[in-house]
């Protein structure tokens, strides 16, 4: 069976703070209905500062789906780790494992706006020393052992539910965050299809004689909503697919990659070049079929402000025409 995910980062240009606060309250039934339906993960993400009211408090956002739900993984993707102080995230996120029974899986990354890093007072050129200094300290925190720690002895409880450590994989394009995983024995998980950086990532492994894997994103991961009616669909609600790509697409700038990257101008461009996509039922199930194992299909019922009914509509679409058919 393929891989589902349905994707909630919250965004909404127009929202009043009563507005957000019903679409917050719908993610999260969302949520519920996605785990009694059997979906496989639900995915968000962060960003700070972003005028549309982006996500960016992951976790506290994790900790309210994880409650929500009681089967269901939730992945943050990603989590900008030199953004917290190391030994509160160890806390954190031992403490979301625990409640949740090791759930949550955590994609660990540098992110790509200075400007992310200049509202919250942190160093963007120290970024790769402060990812490492991150990385390093949560896997000797959830030993529950003392260790020293900017020069001083620290002890981290409690420890974590999962053994050795709560799923954590670090993210990125780059062959420093390639590099930072192998040096680790951590899973690497490329931010977009790059197959030389999975061997790369492989080649630095060995010479560091650690173990890991590499969850690469397919060469295509489009973005789905399900209709009924694609065309009126796009007529009606193609305006936010496109706010949501030409957002995201002015962040990705220089040596940035992404699974996700839109150069469409306009909702026409955008419908042909089908990064974001509606389809219906039945050209969805064609989508798995055509991936075969390796299917990922990604739901994004709120994407850029939509409508939380038509929001519903694409899920609850998906969830009784399309699932049945994935799983016989």
């Amino acid at each position: 069976m393929p891989v589902t995910v349905v994707r909630l980062n919250l965004v909404d240009p127009d929202a009043t703070p009563r507005g957000l606060s019903e679409r917050y309250r719908a993610a999260l039934e969302m949520a519920a209905f996605a785990d009694e339906r059997g979906i496989s993960t639900l995915q968000t993400e962060e960003h700070h500062g972003s005028p549309d009211n982006w996500l960016p408090a992951p976790l506290a956002f994790a900790g309210t789906l994880l409650g929500a739900t009681r089967r269901i993984t939730v992945t943050v993707s990603a989590l900008i780790a030199p953004l917290y102080d190391p030994l509160r995230l160890a806390e954190d996120l031992a403490v979301l494992d625990l409640a949740s029974g090791g759930r949550l899986i955590t994609v660990a990354g540098i992110g790509y706006r200075p400007e992310e890093y200049a509202a919250l007072g942190t160093d963007w050129k120290r970024r790769g020393a402060l990812q490492d200094e991150a990385l390093e300290t949560l896997l000797a925190a959830w030993t529950g052992e003392p260790f020293e720690h900017r020069g001083r002895t620290v002890r981290i409880t409690p420890r974590p539910y999962t053994r050795p450590h709560p799923p954590l994989l670090i993210g990125g394009s780059s062959q420093a965050a390639a590099r930072r995983a192998a040096r680790l024995g951590l899973p690497f998980f490329p931010s977009a299809h790059l197959p030389e950086l999975e061997a790369y990532y492989h080649a630095r492994r060995e010479e560091y004689g650690t173990e890991g894997w590499c969850l690469m994103p397919p060469a295509a991961t489009p973005l789905l909503h399900l209709s009924e009616d694609p065309d009126r669909a796009w007529e009606e609600y193609g305006t936010h697919l496109l706010y949501e790509a030409r957002r995201y697409a002015s962040w990705q700038q220089g040596t940035v990659r992404s699974a996700v990257r839109s150069r469409a101008e306009d909702v026409a461009a955008l419908r042909r070049e089908g990064v974001y996509r509606i389809v219906t039922p039945e050209e969805c199930v064609a989508l798995a079929e055509e991936g075969g194992e390796m299917a990922s299909l990604v739901l994004h019922p709120l994407c850029g402000g939509m409508p939380v009914e038509e929001g519903w509509r694409s899920l609850r679409l998906f969830a009784e025409r399309v699932l049945p058919r994935l799983k016989d």
